[in-house]
């Protein structure tokens, strides 16, 4: 169970302690935050309310550990990340039950979810030591007018303190996504776990601390972020942000100051159906893409735009297949589980109301029973509806017939998110056209989006985020580039 066997010590009587320099403690505010289980909608756990002070105390004790790990070797380094990925998947029973009863992910979800950042962790060790341990050697005799009087040796060194955020929905793998490259390049790592979600995530810090990371190094903060959210964010110690989220990224973004950022801010992901599409793998994959997780994925497929000929046919299939889905407790490993929040719900009910009153075709009754969302297919969804445009993140997705490809291209660009989209059609010529026109960072082709395999680039446009993630685009990111040129007194080349 959470908070038991070797992770006693992070609980103190029915509230999570807080992590730093490498002790689990008690804030001094002597209040805590409430997290609800979204499903019984009553208080499953509390964390400690942090404060400001306590802020500062991390942020100092951050830099200085930094300063001693910058110095470990890369295999030093490398070992220690291994030992805390077999320390996490080893304990996946306990952290993956947080996540159940915390955003109510299903239960093998759940767990999918921890072994997937073990392996996460694991391969992030092994590509930063082939990335970190390599150099640049350069002439300056390649340069116009010059001989070759300097040598320029150049490699990657750490940027100081990363602030890491992650989101609710992949609290542990998205929060390992950003602490992994940042230790292995030799940064430390602050991590302000989401509210719902951060019970989980002080499990997986724990881990580390288990691992045996040099005090002080990694700190998990946690509290209200209209009381700390802006004093981390804008702390003069932070040297970069790393931020999975809605639009308060944005408002991150504007206040941060010269440091790099690393921003993912959701998405209205796009599916374009050709005539000539394979419609049971169409249907299979907005099965998959759009109710996952009850939709809740920044990558979830959020928007159907399907040529009007085939479109009678492709709702067919989906309605088919979303009678089939199971709806009721994560426990139980059920289809679609209840949204995270009242608010979440909330939401999401004004967009599918907005969309009745409108005259989007419903093709199951709208159903809701607290936090809990039945499926939901609209067809006959026009652009005047809100649905069309904004990002559910829930489980109704809507279905706007086109006529040309180029009307359904447009949809997607006038979106002002630009994360993934897809494209069926069995024509690879046309595919790449399409992808080619897409505004997002990623398209895929006949299959639904999706952030992953880790190690690959993950980038959106626009309001979905500044820079691209991934496990060799993260560690990049985290480091910056130092120069060393060699001046010699006179020319001097190679067996000349």
């Amino acid at each position: 169970m959470a908070g038991t066997g070797i992770f006693t010590e992070i609980l103190d009587g029915d509230v999570y302690k807080y992590y730093s320099d490498g002790e689990w403690k008690n804030s001094s505010s002597g209040k805590s935050v409430a997290i609800v289980n979204p499903s019984t909608r009553k208080t499953q756990y509390k964390v400690q309310a942090c404060t400001q002070e306590e802020v500062n105390k991390v942020m100092e004790m951050a830099k200085s550990a930094q300063k001693s790990w910058a110095k470990t070797p890369l295999w030093k380094r490398a070992e220690l990340l291994h030992k805390a990925a077999a320390i996490l998947k080893d304990n996946k029973a306990p952290i993956a039950e947080s996540l159940v009863k915390e955003i109510a992910k299903p239960a093998k979800d759940s767990v999918t979810e921890v072994v997937r950042s073990g392996d996460l962790i694991s391969y992030c060790a092994e590509e930063g030591v082939r990335i970190l341990g390599e150099g640049k050697f350069l002439l300056s005799d390649s340069f116009p007018g010059n001989e070759r009087t300097k040598y320029c040796l150049t490699s990657k060194i750490p940027l100081g303190v990363v602030l890491a955020i992650p989101p609710f929905n992949y609290p542990v793998n998205l929060a390992v996504s950003k602490i992994a490259p940042a230790l292995i390049a030799g940064n430390s790592l602050v991590l302000k776990p989401p509210t719902q979600g951060a019970v989980s995530c002080l499990h997986m810090v724990h881990c580390f601390h288990l691992a045996g990371f040099p005090k002080g190094l990694i700190s998990c903060i946690t509290g209200k972020g209209s009381e700390i959210g802006d004093f981390l964010t804008m702390h003069p110690a932070v040297n970069c942000i790393s931020f999975t989220g809605g639009d308060t990224g944005i408002s991150i973004s504007k206040k941060a100051g010269m440091i790099p950022l690393q921003m993912e801010l959701g998405g209205k992901d796009a599916c374009i159906v050709l005539e000539d599409a394979d419609l049971d793998l169409v249907a299979s994959n907005i099965i998959k893409g759009g109710f996952s997780y009850s939709g809740q994925r920044c990558t979830a497929v959020k928007v159907v735009l399907v040529m009007e000929s085939v479109a009678d046919e492709l709702v067919e299939k989906v309605k088919a297949k979303v009678a089939k889905l199971t709806v009721g407790p994560p426990e139980e490993n059920c289809d679609i589980t209840a949204v995270v929040s009242e608010s979440s719900a909330n939401f999401i009910e004004g967009l599918v109301m907005d969309a009745k009153e409108k005259g989007a075709t419903f093709c199951q009754e709208y159903k809701r029973e607290g936090n809990l969302i039945w499926p939901l297919l609209l067809d006959n969804v026009r652009p005047d509806m809100r649905i069309a445009w904004e990002e559910p993140f829930g489980p109704v997705l809507p279905v706007l017939r086109i006529n040309s490809v180029e009307e359904g291209i447009n949809h997607c660009n006038a979106s002002n998110f630009g994360l993934q989209g897809c494209v069926f059609t069995k024509d690879i010529n046309k595919a790449m056209m399409i992808s080619d026109a897409m505004e997002t960072g990623t398209v895929q082709i006949n299959s639904a989006p999706a952030r992953g395999p880790d190690h690959f680039p993950f980038q959106g446009l626009k309001d979905s985020g500044i820079g691209s993630q991934g496990v060799t685009n993260s560690i990049n990111l985290m480091t910056k580039v130092k120069t060393t040129v060699i001046n010699l007194p006179t020319p001097s080349y190679s067996m000349g």
